[in-house]
């Protein structure tokens, strides 16, 4: 049987073809109808990182500006904008059929010793204790159209656990405030901390764009609203090592003109802030017939 987690890890590890120029495998992700946005980020990551040596990533920004299709690869062509004493900046171009469908901007910095302090990680049920993305899964494709059951079914490399309920086949207004436990189904304690970037990077692409659909009762299953990423940001502050659970704290201070703000905080189980992200999404109601 197929190993999800090392489907993941060589999806992550994307292919040189020439000089700051890669290749990434569109299929294999989280969904089938579209390439995943937290793949194109993760993979986008990963090309800079083939570029910096010695240094990780503190932040990156990236805007998504068209759908990729999971059926065509993706080339990644890597600006090495600038290399500094003490910063290295990256612009990585994600690129199919001659257009580009993402570009970002990704910083990294040499280790240095400063003041800290962190907001502390709320408390949360114990994620041992919470029904598993599996048993989620089986119960939401009970209940969704047929045509949508293998796409739910498909198997994941992260397993998610939220911390409460709302149901997306029949949401009702809630508040914007939730948070998932989440982690790879296995760990790789061999991955190299950029890796464990990545992998982090993926993953903080799920529950997020959700967020603010919440206060307004809508899920991405009600048919009556056209949802997006419009852009992922996301600041590291902490080694991560995620094949151990991760809480993900995540809010949504607005939504507007068809779009909304998501925020999340991202803490190891021992309650080390590991990352931050934000991300704005499109939420376009649709009139109904």
């Amino acid at each position: 049987m197929t190993d999800p987690v090392a489907v993941l890890l060589d999806l992550l590890d994307i292919e040189p073809l020439e000089m700051d120029l890669y290749r990434g495998k569109g299929s294999g992700g989280e969904t089938s109808k579209r390439i995943f946005g937290g793949q194109v980020v993760g993979q986008a990551l990963s090309a800079a990182y083939h570029t910096v040596d010695g240094r990780n990533c503190h932040s990156l920004h990236a805007y998504f500006m068209r759908p990729g299709d999971p059926s065509r690869p993706v080339i990644y062509e890597v600006d090495r904008a600038r290399d500094g004493g003490s910063f290295t900046t990256r612009r990585v171009i994600a690129i199919q059929n001659g257009r580009q469908i993402l570009n970002m901007s990704a910083s990294f910095h040499v280790e240095e010793r400063g003041f800290h302090h962190q907001h502390p990680m709320p408390a949360a049920p114990d994620p041992e204790t919470l029904p598993t993305r599996a048993e989620a899964k089986a119960g939401l494709a009970a209940r969704a159209p047929a045509a949508r059951r293998d796409d739910i079914l498909r198997p994941s490399p992260i397993e998610l656990r939220p911390t409460g309920e709302y149901d997306l086949m029949a949401p009702t207004p809630a508040p914007d405030g939730h948070a998932v436990w989440f982690r790879l189904t296995r760990p790789v304690p061999d991955a190299p901390a950029w890796m464990q970037h990545c992998l982090l990077t993926y993953a903080s692409d799920l529950h997020l764009l959700g967020t603010g659909l919440r206060p307004h009762g809508q899920s991405w299953f009600t048919g009556d609203i056209m949802t997006a990423s419009l852009d992922h940001a996301v600041w590291f502050h902490a080694p991560v090592d995620f094949g151990a659970w991760h809480l993900y704290v995540m809010d949504s201070p607005w939504t507007g003109g068809g779009r909304g703000v998501n925020r999340g905080l991202i803490y190891a189980a021992d309650g080390t802030l590991v990352a931050s992200t934000a991300q704005e999404g499109l939420m376009r109601p649709l009139a109904r017939a």
